[in-house]
């Protein structure tokens, strides 16, 4: 049982320190009643000791703050590694496509194959979009970059209230030179800004992945700890996710072909929210 499934953070909503332990007896009962091997909060905060309950994981977040204004949240980013790579994205004249129609769906998933196959991963299924698309409506927003036709670089973004959360991020690696990913980033920061949303939050990194929290610190964003506890049932045999540094299956992973990688996500990605 996960606070959110497929989500990075979910803070529980609750108000003094003794509502926790009311909280966590009342959903370990669930989770006997259920069969559920173990209990998982995802929470920015700091959860108080409890019984049972201890960090299991911790990752680095980031969120961009955008109460300052437009140009001085442009002078905190990078100058070598994002300025200079959005003015070079405009040199190069990448045209840029934002929205949630279906042709923008089939070439942000086309570049996610790519990606998920560069990082040796499963992809998520096309069936888990058609169903963001579907059920969130406008609060889904894809954005594209393309050089004459070709597209380069894509995100994809979820709204809620006054906060919008970068979910999906994919490139072509051949392109990396025209600077797609920092103009879409730029993108977002200005149709966010404009629009009166407060901040962005940029999702959880893990501490291994060194390369990628360095960009996101040159994006002008803040880190915090986040924090997965954990809470195990007696008597219960806890599986937690499949382990994906087996060299032999990420290499199977980044030779399978779009069709059958794509199917591999279908059957796999369920299994690991």
């Amino acid at each position: 049982m996960v606070s959110l499934p497929f989500a990075d953070h979910c803070d529980p909503l609750l108000g003094k320190d003794s509502d926790l332990s009311e909280f966590m007896s009342g959903m370990l009962r669930e989770c006997e009643r259920l069969g559920c091997n173990y209990l998982e909060l995802r929470s920015l905060w700091e959860v108080p000791a409890q019984r049972d309950l201890r960090v299991s994981r911790c990752y680095c977040f980031h969120e961009l703050d955008l109460e300052p204004s437009l140009g001085k949240i442009y002078r905190g980013l990078h100058k070598n590694c994002v300025q200079r790579r959005i003015r070079h994205a405009e040199k190069e004249q990448l045209s840029y496509e934002t929205g949630r129609s279906e042709q923008l769906l089939e070439e942000f998933y086309r570049l996610l194959l790519l990606t998920r196959r560069r990082h040796r991963l499963p992809p998520q299924p096309q069936s888990w979009f058609h169903n963001l698309l579907e059920s969130m409506g406008g609060n889904v927003q894809i954005r594209l970059v393309r050089k004459q036709n070709t597209p380069t670089a894509a995100i994809l973004t979820l709204q809620h209230r006054e906060s919008v959360i970068y979910k999906y991020g994919c490139s072509d690696e051949r392109l990396h030179h025209l600077g797609g990913m920092p103009f879409l980033f730029w993108r977002l920061i200005e149709e966010s800004k404009g629009s009166g949303i407060r901040k962005i939050d940029f999702g959880r990194s893990d501490f291994d992945n060194i390369g990628l929290i360095a960009f996101k610190d040159k994006l002008g964003t803040t880190r915090k700890m986040l924090r997965y506890y954990r809470s195990s049932l007696p008597s219960r045999t806890e599986t937690g996710n499949a382990e994906w540094a087996n060299h032999a299956i990420q290499h199977l992973f980044s030779i399978l072909p779009d069709r059958i990688l794509s199917g591999a996500g279908r059957l796999l990605y369920r299994h690991f929210g």
